[in-house]
């Protein structure tokens, strides 16, 4: 069953897009670690599986970002502070930055892909020690879509390797890189074996930058992936995230690779 949270901050990222920061009215959900999802319920709408991009410890605080794209959505979208919501979870796979220790790292976003991938960045920042380089690459279709504006900011001075941006349809504005995500990594610097990439987006886009990052000699299981597919239950029961052999609400969304490579590959799985 679902546990009420209370909306105690929303902030608009784009036209479509918001994030709400959320707190248990009273039992709280166990702790969230990056790359894990909630299930939202938009109470008398009902529910959808939402990453979490946030993780604040204080008062066990979880930070969701929203697309309004259907009726859940739209629901989640508009909720505002003192609003309450339902919560179930955590589900998933995390973002594992053990094998990155020691090596470089990429973070590679499309979109709003980047929500999922926002407390990885913020794990990885505070402990620049277990790393040799960190380097955000974000993309998106135009400046207006871009999430985040004021945080890649700061993320941009903040790691030793630095956050590139680049859109797809620049405006009148736009002063920055204009192409794919995957022509940033002309510019990257990163030791290709011992790189650890953490890419999430549109899957033609993970599946375009994942080939990309094997052709410059990353290995596969190293290039770790978080796909999407249709989730109803969460655990596994109901079959609605089929991706093969997978249920991607219990054995993913994250996954390296090596794993997710052939599933890709065929179509309409």
């Amino acid at each position: 069953m679902p546990l009420p949270y209370r909306v105690v901050r929303r902030r608009a990222e784009t036209a479509d897009t918001a994030s709400f920061v959320i707190e248990p009215l009273d039992e709280a959900l166990p702790p969230f670690r990056p790359g894990q999802f909630a299930m939202l319920y938009a109470f008398g709408v009902g529910d959808i599986p939402v990453s979490v991009s946030g993780i604040l410890p204080h008062r066990h605080r979880l930070m969701h970002t929203v697309r309004a794209v259907g009726a859940v959505s739209t629901a989640l979208y508009e909720l505002g502070p003192g609003d309450t919501v339902g919560a179930r979870g955590p589900f998933g796979t995390v973002w594992d930055t053990s094998r990155a220790a020691g090596g470089d790292v990429l973070v590679i976003a499309g979109g709003i892909g980047l929500a999922p991938l926002r407390p990885l960045v913020y794990e990885v920042f505070r402990a620049p020690h277990r790393f040799r380089r960190v380097q955000v690459l974000i993309g998106a279709r135009t400046p207006g879509d871009l999430v985040y504006r004021d945080e890649t900011a700061v993320w941009a001075a903040a790691g030793p390797g630095g956050t590139a941006l680049t859109v797809d349809r620049p405006d009148a504005g736009w002063a920055g890189e204009v192409g794919l995500v995957t022509g940033l990594l002309g510019h990257a610097r990163f030791d290709p074996p011992g790189t650890t990439a953490y890419v999430c987006g549109p899957e033609v886009m993970i599946r375009a930058t994942a080939r990309e990052l094997v052709h410059r000699g990353l290995r596969p299981e190293r290039v770790l992936v978080s796909l999407e597919r249709t989730m109803r239950c969460g655990t596994g029961h109901c079959g609605h995230c089929q991706l093969g052999p997978l249920l991607l609400c219990r054995d993913g969304a994250v996954l390296g690779y090596d794993r997710a490579a052939p599933l890709l590959a065929t179509r309409e799985l």
